[in-house]
């Protein structure tokens, strides 16, 4: 995994600035006491460098819904652990041999309106009930890892060709989209930007991939500092659970990524499938009401539409251009 001087220079200072901040503001006692922060995370940070899907969708809903911590309070830690996670997924991919840094060069414009989409999203969108937010959120991990899953869509695009003013308003749109949904839960906006990437334009699925972990850990990134520098609302207690995880995603993020690159990740996708159901399923058995049944049923029904009609259409695609090649 330590392929290049750039990854191993940021994984060894990244560890240095951990030892010292957990010196200074954590303790052993700590950790031991709150063992499952890092524990939730060794899944999280693989989930995040192998999927597109950021460390948060296991993150989320384990300490939201399971553990019934404050809302807020887990979409910070989603945020505040993919800043350290899928930065580091980032740099492993963007410094790997064979690497070619300019196909990625259209985030950055993405990750501005994404982040204009976050900041939209924290000022309108918090007084959302919560089971609103919990079903919603449930819903769009469960509908995409389905879809993705057993979808056929197979891209050849390196990146995103932007030709037509349609295209831009689609990409800015899903992109705002994206942010909104981060402001909620601390992830989602990679999930929505790889839809659109592997659907509209057509992308390689890994590459598609790529983009969505390096999108998703510059909006982390930005979304932890705006809500520690500015709103100045991060406190103590989630410094610390921070600090708890912070080494087991400094790791597991960049090696799910290392995986990604060789392996078939057809396995993993039908654990996070049975994973999300199960996680969907509890949420509705747990404390049990018509408007939490309701509202996972229409966000499912929606959401896996959506997804499976999209993705449908790109291997519909696929498979007219292979025809008229060998025609």
């Amino acid at each position: 995994m330590f392929h290049s001087k750039v990854f191993t220079a940021w994984f060894f200072a990244a560890i240095a600035v951990w030892a010292l901040l957990f010196w200074q503001l954590n303790s052993l006692s700590f950790l031991a006491e709150y063992w499952y922060y890092p524990a939730v995370m060794v899944v999280g940070a693989f989930v995040a460098g192998l999927t597109p899907e950021g460390g948060g969708a296991v993150a989320f809903p384990t300490l939201n819904v399971f553990m019934e911590v404050d809302r807020g309070i887990a979409r910070d830690f989603s945020l505040m652990i993919q800043s350290i996670g899928m930065t580091s997924a980032s740099i492993f991919l963007l410094t790997r041999p064979g690497a070619v840094r300019r196909d990625y060069a259209p985030l950055l414009w993405y990750i501005p309106v994404c982040f204009a989409g976050f900041l939209i999203g924290l000022e309108t969108l918090q007084a959302i009930p919560v089971y609103l937010i919990q079903a919603l959120f449930l819903s769009l991990i469960t509908s995409f890892v389905t879809a993705y899953f057993f979808s056929d869509h197979r891209g050849r695009e390196t990146h995103p060709h932007i030709r037509t003013m349609t295209d831009t308003a689609w990409t800015v749109a899903i992109l705002l989209t994206g942010g909104l949904a981060a402001s909620l839960f601390g992830t989602g906006a990679d999930i929505i930007l790889y839809t659109l990437l592997v659907t509209r334009f057509h992308m390689q699925e890994k590459l598609a991939t790529h983009y969505s972990i390096m999108l998703m850990a510059a909006v982390s990134v930005l979304g932890f500092a705006w809500r520690g520098l500015v709103e100045q609302d991060i406190s103590n207690f989630q410094i610390r659970t921070w600090l708890n995880a912070y080494p087991v995603v400094l790791f597991m993020a960049p090696f799910g990524a290392l995986i990604l690159t060789r392996i078939n990740v057809e396995w993993m996708l039908k654990g996070l499938i049975a994973l999300n159901v199960m996680q969907l399923a509890y949420f509705n058995l747990n404390g049990p009401s018509l408007e939490k049944f309701a509202a996972s049923a229409v966000f499912s029904l929606v959401l896996g539409g959506v997804f499976f009609l999209s993705m449908r259409h790109v291997a519909a695609k696929a498979r007219e251009r292979a025809a008229a090649a060998n025609a």
